[in-house]
C-alpha cells in the first residue's frame, strides 16, 4: 500500500513567495525580519494542531497490522506535517539571508560612521577639533520602561549618549536625526555608545550596547525610554 506519511492533501502554499508576490531574494532585511516573525507563528499554530491530536512529527499513523489509524485524523496531521518541513526549509533559508542582510547593515553602518568621522575630524581655517570631540555626548537618558527594548539592551536612566547608530554629537538635530534613525532601523540592532556615571566618582565609563527599535512590546513607542538633547 501507500506509504501513510506521505502527504497527499495540497500543503497550501510554501513562503518561498513573500505575501505580495515578491521574491525573498529582493526583500528588504526589515521585511525579512517581518516574514520570519509570520514563519515562526504558523509554525507554532501548525505544532498546536500536532498537539491537540496528541501527535508529533515522527508519531507512527497506521495500527501494527498497516492499516491508517482510526483514532486519529490522519489526512490533517499528514498534511500539517507536510507544510511543518516546507516552512523549517523556508526557515531555514530566511535566517541565512538575514544573517547576510545584518552583515550588510552593519558594515554600511560602520563605513557611514567612518566617512562621517572623516568628514567631522577635518579642521576649518584657522581651527583645529581635538578627536575626542567626536565623542562628545548629545543626549541624556531620562528614564527607561521596565521590558522596553532600552531596557532588554542595557540602556539606564542617566546614561548619555555619544552615539545612536550614523548619529552623533555633530549631525543629531535636536535628536531629529535619531528619530529617523529609529524608524528607518524598525526591528534591526542598532549600535548605541553611551558614557555612564560610576557612582564611586565623578568619572564615567564607556558603554556599548544593540538596540532593536520595535512595536508592541507592551508600551509606547519603538525603543521605550526617554531622552533629552545636551
Amino acid at each position: 500500500m501507500d506509504d501513510i506519511h506521505a502527504p497527499t492533501v495540497s500543503s497550501g502554499p510554501t513562503s518561498g513567495g513573500y505575501t505580495n508576490g515578491v521574491p525573498k531574494a529582493q526583500l528588504s532585511l526589515q521585511e525579512l525580519m517581518a516574514e520570519k516573525d509570520r514563519v515562526e507563528a504558523e509554525l507554532k499554530a501548525l505544532g498546536q494542531v500536532l498537539d491537540s491530536h496528541g501527535v508529533h512529527m515522527n508519531t507512527g499513523l497506521t495500527t501494527f497490522d498497516g492499516f491508517p489509524r482510526s483514532d486519529i485524523d490522519v489526512p490533517q496531521i499528514r498534511t500539517t506535517r507536510a507544510r511543518i518541513i516546507r516552512l523549517k526549509n523556508d526557515y531555514k533559508e530566511l535566517m541565512s539571508r538575514i544573517e547576510q542582510g545584518l552583515h550588510e547593515h552593519h558594515a554600511r553602518l560602520a563605513e557611514q560612521a567612518q566617512n562621517d568621522s572623516a568628514a567631522a575630524s577635518q579642521p576649518q581655517a584657522g581651527q583645529s577639533a581635538p578627536p575626542a570631540a567626536l565623542e562628545a555626548p548629545f543626549a541624556k537618558v531620562n528614564s527607561v520602561v521596565a521590558g522596553s527594548p532600552a531596557d532588554d539592551a542595557g540602556l539606564r536612566a542617566g546614561d548619555t549618549i555619544t552615539k545612536f547608530g550614523w548619529v552623533d554629537w555633530t549631525n543629531h538635530e535636536r535628536l531629529g536625526r535619531v528619530a529617523e534613525a529609529v524608524s528607518q532601523n524598525e526591528g534591526i540592532p542598532i549600535t548605541v555608545k553611551a558614557l555612564r556615571p560610576i557612582s564611586s566618582g565623578g568619572s564615567a565609563e564607556a558603554v556599548q550596547m544593540q538596540l532593536t527599535p520595535r512595536r508592541n512590546w507592551g508600551g509606547r513607542g519603538l525603543l521605550g525610554c526617554h531622552l533629552l538633547p545636551l
